[in-house]
């Protein structure tokens, strides 16, 4: 047993080592795409070639770069023609890979706390593979409807509000975030996959019939794309969100994730009016104001074990054991817990000088954002919690 999770813990790191790299191969080409769509000169200094929507002259790593876009193709198809997707391919199944073995493999302690839903592991996952499916039909479904960008970035932002709290009835808060970029990567790969390819293979293949190329199947390419460079940075967040308690750990997580979700959309939506020439800085202050606010929402309040008076500060040797029967498990030298075959996040508890080096956090992530342990998998009660609490603001002695 041991060994096997040391393995999987071997193709966790490399998994996601390759879902970075692949995605930051999409991403940059993503936000280079769209600010070259955008800093096109219109009309192209060339006023006889019609053909040519626009073009762009740049200079890089020393030397000169000359850019075109087409209304739609060219005269004539160049060889070879280089085509973007693999990035997003590999990007997604590493990520899907990543999920089977942080999420699916350990959903009863990652995806799963018996204190917000009774449901087992299995059906836990069930329902997530299933979502990633429904969240694509739902977002296709969307785009269908004739109706304007804007009203379409209103019902998806709903859509997207009523998904972040039905999903916080039913999977940890973790588990939460995880399962909303999921869906999103997910969102932005089937784009590539089902319409962003097949219109641009559809436009080669008729250029190469000797066919005029259907203009609305750029379009529709164009504008999926677009969604994808919105999705981006915060799917960037969701993807680091478990190093950040405060925010999956809140009693409002769903809310939390929806407003980080909007702050992201937007610092993208001002880089791409910027690269229209319209430098909106309304918007970059409007989500230093949202994220101000959201700071001091989530503030954690004062606790209410707060020693009063003179009032005695819990001993340490009580502390001490709550830490070992409640924590020790995964945090130490040797763990027994069975999901630990080390000491996870390298964290250990054997000592007192351990346990005092790590006092902040022990009191972060068992009181203040009562996030562990993981899915209260060693049943910490209330008033343990209180006791750590008491401890800790009392001065955190270790005699």
């Amino acid at each position: 047993m041991a060994l096997t999770i040391y393995v999987i813990g071997w193709l966790d790191l490399v998994l996601r080592w390759a879902h970075i790299i692949t995605g930051i191969a999409w991403i940059g080409s993503s936000f280079y795409f769209i600010w070259l769509d955008m800093r096109l000169n219109v009309p192209p200094r060339d006023p006889e070639n019609d053909d040519v929507a626009g073009d762009l002259w740049a200079v890089h790593g020393g030397g000169f770069y000359h850019a075109q876009k087409y209304k739609v193709a060219p005269g004539e198809l160049p060889e070879p023609l280089h085509w973007f997707k693999w990035e997003a391919y590999f990007t997604w199944i590493t990520g899907f890979l990543l999920l089977i073995i942080m999420y699916y493999l350990n959903a009863r302690s990652l995806l799963v706390d018996p204190r917000i839903a009774d449901i087992g592991p299995g059906t836990a996952v069930g329902i997530s593979l299933g979502l990633l499916l429904a969240g694509f039909v739902v977002y296709a479904a969307l785009c269908a409807l004739k109706i304007s960008e804007r009203s379409f970035a209103l019902l998806g932002s709903i859509a997207l509000l009523l998904l972040c709290w039905a999903l916080s009835q039913v999977f940890s808060g973790r588990g939460m975030f995880m399962q909303v970029g999921a869906m999103l990567g997910t969102i932005m790969a089937a784009n590539v996959l089902m319409v962003i390819i097949p219109s641009q293979k559809k436009l080669v293949s008729a250029k190469l019939a000797g066919e005029e190329p259907d203009a609305t199947l750029a379009a529709k390419a164009k504008r999926r794309s677009v969604h994808n460079n919105y999705l981006t940075l915060p799917v960037v967040f969701l993807m680091i969100s478990p190093h950040y308690p405060m925010t999956y750990g809140h009693a409002y997580n769903w809310v939390v994730v929806f407003v980080i979700f909007l702050g992201g959309a937007m610092v993208r939506h001002y880089f791409n009016l910027r690269n229209q020439g319209r430098n909106v800085v309304a918007i970059p202050i409007a989500v230093l104001l949202i994220g101000a606010v959201l700071a001091a929402a989530i503030l954690p309040r004062s606790p209410a074990d707060r020693p009063a008076g003179n009032a005695e500060v819990p001993a340490f040797t009580e502390v001490r054991r709550i830490i070992q029967q409640r924590c020790a498990p995964c945090h130490a030298s040797t763990p027994t817990h069975v999901t630990a075959p080390v000491p996870a996040a390298g964290v250990i508890f054997d000592t007192e000088r351990d346990i005092g080096a790590w006092a902040q956090r022990i009191y972060d992530r068992t009181v203040v954002n009562p996030t562990m342990p993981l899915a209260n998998l060693t049943e910490m009660t209330e008033e343990e919690r209180r006791i750590v609490g008491a401890w800790y603001v009392g001065g955190a002695p270790l005699q």
